[in-house]
């Protein structure tokens, strides 16, 4: 059922039919208790008054029951119409013998208890019968009505009820259905108003005094359009910051390629290629890394962790890279190649790069960058350490933001790399850390790893 109108008047309806139907059975239960209380107890004061009369033979008595002789004294008995419940009436001798009886009531005795109540079953006929025996004039007076014409009392009871609460239901049900209609149009109005809105448009969603329950939703949707906006400016700040840093190396590219084209000097030339070289390489690096920015963001599935070997995969980070004079530019500590860690492959191979490549551009000329293996704040940190600049503690607090290239930017770099490290590191749930190299100048950033991610 999709509808949640039609689902939540299903279900208020069946509760109410359950509460009904309930409600009915109850009744029932407790009337037919009740009403056999009161007819039994009409039975033993219908009895007990019959007895009472043949004490006085000079009462005329109405029993139905024709002239009866008591003691030597004829008590009348006179009839009356027989209705639906009338009681049945027998005085029978202690010795079995019928005295008399009410024109409706059986010759067959209505019960051979000698007192009190009893069900018998005659000539297919359940009655109930109440006894009461007279020891001193040797009489026994019995008493009784049809269970089936009790049992009609409570069902016409029953009848009287079912017949206005069908009614009644059926009123509460389309009661029921208004009142959800109306307490839901809230609900159709934030509908109506998404559904009808333009792809491009994300102003705050208004549907005027929303209740309690729909406010949340109201105000989720609202921050999910936010982040919407906010994301699209970004993303437009980032294309556009983008489009502007890729124009830089290919106009000098270009430039490049034409003195070369022009040159008649074998120097200038050589001079020109090599700039042209840098630019491309410039160029190369940026594009890679907005390819990878932009494969992290937009992969959602959760972290891939796996134990691998630190150092091991380190080292293969410094040969893909550029080394210099031919020699190993990256230096990867002892400990680091006995390290095995639990992280995402991948997220750690993009983080680890982007930081070596960092570490690289600013340390001066014939001077190694350095993995080393640490500790801080209960968490094991694997850090890489160059002999650059440095940053000061305002540039600490922006370095990590797209395009932010600082004081001290190389010709080549982009900005990007410390920002791509850290989303990498945050999707496998890890930290950047940034701080300057002790003792010495430079900079050393760390991949915070947690104790239980980390095997020495």
């Amino acid at each position: 059922m999709n509808s949640m109108t039609a689902r939540l008047f299903a279900l208020l309806v069946v509760a109410t039919g359950l509460v009904w139907a309930s409600g009915i059975a109850w009744i029932y239960s407790g009337s037919k208790k009740e009403l056999e209380r009161v007819l039994d107890a009409r039975l033993e004061e219908a009895g007990r008054m019959v007895s009472s009369l043949i004490e006085n033979a000079d009462v005329k008595v109405s029993t139905g029951v024709s002239g009866v002789r008591v003691g030597g004294k004829s008590t009348a008995i006179a009839g009356r119409a027989e209705s639906d419940f009338e009681l049945a009436c027998q005085i029978w001798s202690i010795h079995g013998e019928l005295v008399g009886r009410s024109a409706h009531a059986p010759t067959q005795a209505l019960s051979t208890t000698s007192t009190g109540f009893s069900d018998q079953d005659i000539g297919g006929t359940r009655w109930r019968v109440y006894a009461h025996e007279d020891d001193t004039r040797g009489l026994r007076v019995l008493v009784g009505d049809r269970i089936d014409r009790r049992e009609s009392l409570v069902r016409g009871l029953i009848y009287g009820l079912v017949v206005p609460g069908i009614g009644v239901f059926f009123v509460l049900s389309g009661l029921f259905w208004i009142v959800l209609r109306e307490g839901l149009q809230p609900l159709h109005r934030l509908t109506h108003t998404v559904a009808s809105r333009d792809p491009d448009e994300t102003v705050p969603i208004d549907i005027g005094t929303a209740p309690r329950e729909i406010r949340p939703v109201v105000d989720a949707l609202n921050g999910l359009f936010s982040k919407v906006i906010s994301a699209r400016e970004h993303e437009r700040s980032v294309t556009a910051y983008a489009a502007h840093e890729l124009k830089t190396p290919l106009a000098g590219l270009r430039t490049q390629v034409q003195v070369a084209l022009a040159a008649n000097d074998p120097d200038m030339r050589k001079t020109a290629l090599r700039n042209a070289i840098v630019a491309v390489d410039q160029t190369t690096r940026m594009t890679r890394q907005l390819l990878a920015l932009a494969e992290i963001e937009a992969d959602t599935e959760p972290a891939r962790r796996e134990w691998i070997n630190a150092g091991e995969h380190l080292e293969t980070i410094g040969r893909e890279l550029v080394p210099r004079d031919g020699e190993t530019a990256i230096a990867v500590c002892p400990r680091l190649k006995a390290t095995r860690i639990l992280v995402d492959p991948d997220a750690f191979h993009i983080a680890a790069r982007n930081l070596a490549e960092n570490a690289l551009q600013h340390s001066p000329p014939g001077e190694s960058a350095h993995w080393t293996l640490g500790e801080a704040d209960g968490n094991a940190s694997i850090g890489i350490e160059d002999s650059g600049h440095g940053l000061d503690d305002q540039e600490m607090q922006l370095v990590t933001q797209r395009f932010y290239r600082g004081r001290h930017k190389t010709g080549i770099g982009s900005g990007l790399g410390l920002a791509i490290a850290k989303t990498a590191l945050e999707k496998d749930d890890l930290a950047l850390r940034l701080e300057r190299r002790e003792p010495g100048p430079g900079l050393r950033a760390s991949i915070m790893i947690g104790s239980d991610r980390i095997a020495l």
